[in-house]
Parts: structure tokens; sequence; C-alpha cells
């Protein structure tokens, strides 16, 4: 089967180069050919840890640990890796760690060649990252690997019956942090015992103070602010009937996930007279702006701050929920689509009665007027969630304890 796999994944590496037509493929095809000379970068005494994750939402559920970690060692070269261009092309010249890439192909070759150049004394993997040949090169190094903010569920290979191969990789984690007792009990099903719940590191993200932005200070004025992150066209479609119909002491904050030109054209289309895009914004005409787009990346999450309800995207759609940590936190009253079964803190808050899901047109006006219109609603649900989070606090500390025997 890994030899099935390993020729799929070389016959995919040869053919990328002609299949990547769009931007972000271009991005992942391209960002893999300067890996090694980046890792070249890395001084050959350096003791390396090294965090991989998928793409940003896993990054932000790493990086806690990965600061945790570098307070603690300031003296190791911490690594940064990532699958898709949606994390590195957004964090490649953050500060937090001292080299940013791309994971590499999952091809014998050069997973044994990004190993050798890398040397890592220890590799952390966010939520449920599993490259077959990296992990087993990871362990044939007997390098200790270790799960981060782990999500397991049923339907997954690990837990089948032909998934002797995928258990063995888990076997050879030195320690899996995961979220809820339900990934737990499947790991123990298994035979996994190197495993503890620590729950999710993005609460211990989330909520911690921000910088100030003037713009939006300016731009609601005193309105209230409905701030819609995250969100795809699926999620929009479903918002612009309730949003033309808005009151004018209520203004919008639109953040896409994707900032492509002929998306943010066609959406700025369908928006209300005097609705502005934030790199084309005209200060002095924010009176007069009922819908403000974010078409930037990096700072969403310091726009909740400013927001009075929240509609978090990818929930309409199959590309999946976005994080809906950050308005909560804030102590904000969530709306999502109706696509969150896992995504455990959505189906938490929504027990609670901090988060609705809607599914159509007609239920999001409802659910959205219905916040709009009570003030004590909106107040009730956004205590909920801000409760929420502050409760589920500490994953962080959790993992670093374990860590520290390690290092």
């Amino acid at each position: 089967m890994l030899k099935s796999y390993s020729l799929l994944v070389s016959t995919a590496k040869t053919l990328a180069p002609f299949l990547a037509t769009s931007k972000k493929g271009n991005a992942f095809v391209c960002g893999r050919k300067e890996i090694w000379n980046q890792l070249a970068t890395i001084p050959k005494t350096a003791k390396v840890i090294w965090m991989h994750c998928a793409s940003l939402g896993e990054y932000e559920q790493g990086l806690p640990v990965l600061k945790g970690l570098k307070t603690a060692h300031p003296d190791y070269f911490y690594l940064l890796t990532f699958f898709s261009p949606s994390g590195y092309e957004v964090r490649k010249n953050q500060g937090v760690a001292d080299l940013v890439t791309y994971v590499p192909w999952d091809t014998p070759s050069d997973v044994k060649r990004f190993i050798a150049i890398a040397k890592p004394s220890l590799a952390l993997f966010v939520k449920y990252e599993f490259w077959p040949n990296l992990i087993s090169e990871i362990h044939r190094k007997q390098i200790p690997i270790f799960l981060v903010s782990g999500l397991f569920r049923k339907n997954q290979l690990f837990f089948k019956p032909w998934g002797g191969r995928y258990r063995k990789l888990l076997n050879g984690f030195k320690h899996l942090f995961v979220q809820n007792e339900q990934s737990l009990a499947l790991l123990k099903e298994i035979g996994i015992e190197q495993a503890s719940v620590s729950g999710d590191t993005r609460f211990d993200r989330v909520g911690t103070a921000k910088d100030p932005l003037p713009f939006i200070e300016a731009f609601c004025n005193g309105r209230n602010c409905i701030v819609a992150g995250s969100t795809w066209p699926e999620d929009e479609n479903v918002l612009l009937d309730a949003l033309a119909q808005t009151p004018s002491d209520w203004c919008w904050l639109i953040a896409p996930h994707e900032m492509h030109e002929d998306k943010l054209t066609q959406l700025m289309q369908k928006l209300p007279q005097g609705s502005m895009r934030y790199t084309q914004r005209n200060e002095s005409e924010f009176s007069s702006c009922p819908v403000l787009v974010l078409d930037t990346v990096g700072l969403l999450s310091q726009c909740y701050a400013y927001g009075h309800i929240a509609y978090v995207g990818g929930g309409m759609g199959t590309s999946g929920l976005h994080n809906i940590l950050e308005p909560a936190a804030e102590g904000m009253p969530i709306l999502i689509g109706k696509n969150y079964s896992k995504f455990p803190e959505a189906k938490a808050l929504i027990d609670l009665g901090g988060v609705v899901s809607i599914s159509s047109v007609e239920e999001c006006h409802h659910s959205l007027f219905e916040l709009i219109q009570n003030k004590t609603l909106r107040h009730k649900k956004g205590d909920t969630n801000r409760t929420y989070v502050t409760q589920n606090q500490g994953a962080t500390q959790h993992s670093l304890t374990l860590l520290e025997h390690y290092l």
C-alpha cells in the first residue's frame, strides 16, 4: 500500500507544474522548489524544533505552543512548515519561527532529504497532518514526534480494519495531545495509550489584547457593526438579502476568505451603493458607507473587537467552518452555516445557545434581525460564548509541561 501511495505522490509531483493554473496552485508548486535553498540557511550547529501545520487554522492552534517553547528555550532554532499556500503566504514573514517554508512532497527521497538537512531534535504536528513517508522517516531517525490539538473521528483510516499501517504511524508518536474525550476513546480502542486530553490550544490564543484599528473606529463611528469573517461566495449569497435591509444605525464589515480580484469585483457589485473596499477606502465618506470589505489579510481577528454580531464563514459550503473562537472570545453572538459537524466547538456552542446555525436566506434573515432588534439576547449569547472560551483555556500549558521532558 505504501509503495502505491508513494507512486501516486511522485506522479502528482511530476504533473503538478502542468496542472497548476491558478495563483494558489502556482504558489504550491513554486514554493516547494525553494525548500532546499531555504533549509540551507539553518545553522549547522543549530538545535532545531520543527512544527508542521496544514494551513492557517492549524497554525493558530500550534502558535501558543510554539511561543511557549521559544520563550522557555530561546537557544533552539524554530522551523515552521506549511502544506498550503494559504498558510505559508500569510505567515512566511512572521517573527515567531526562525524559518518558515513548505513541507516537501511526501515521496521517500524528498522526505529523507528534508530530514537530513533540517535534523530536527523534536517534531510537532498540529491537529491532523499525517504524511506516511514523512512520519515513517521521523520514526526511522528516532526523532521525538508529538501531535498538538489532535482531533480524531471514527471514519478516519486509523480506525478501519485495513488501516493497520496508519495505526503504526500513530504508535510511533511519543504523545498525542487531543482536544476531547471522544478522540481519546478512539485512540484507546486501537491500543494507543500515549495520549491525553489537553483541549484546544486555540482557546489560549484568542481573547488576548489586540492593537486598536483606527480605521474601524472611524468606519463604525457610533454604529453597531456586524462582522462577517472568512466568507465564501456560498456564505455571501445567504447574507445579501439581510444585508440590504439592515437598519442605518448598523454597518457591515465583510472579510472574504479568498482575495481573488474577480471574486472581490463580483462581491462589490452585489453590495449596497456606497460600499467600499479597505484598500480603496475614502474615510471622509465612511458615514454613508454601509459595508466595508476587508480585502487584505491579517486584520480580521482585531476587527472582531469592534463587532456586535458575527457571521463566520465556511459552513454554507464544503470548505470547512472557519474559526469561531475569535468572535466568541470577544463576547459576540455568532451565526454560522449548516455544515459544522467536524467542529466540536461549534456543536458545543450551538447546544449552549451562543451560536446559531442557519441553512437558508430566510433563516439568516430571521436570526440576524432577531439579534439586531434584541440587545438583551445579543448580550446573553455573547456572554455564553465568552464564558465557554474562558472555561476551556489551559491546553498550552498541559502540552508544554510534558514537552519539557524531551528538551
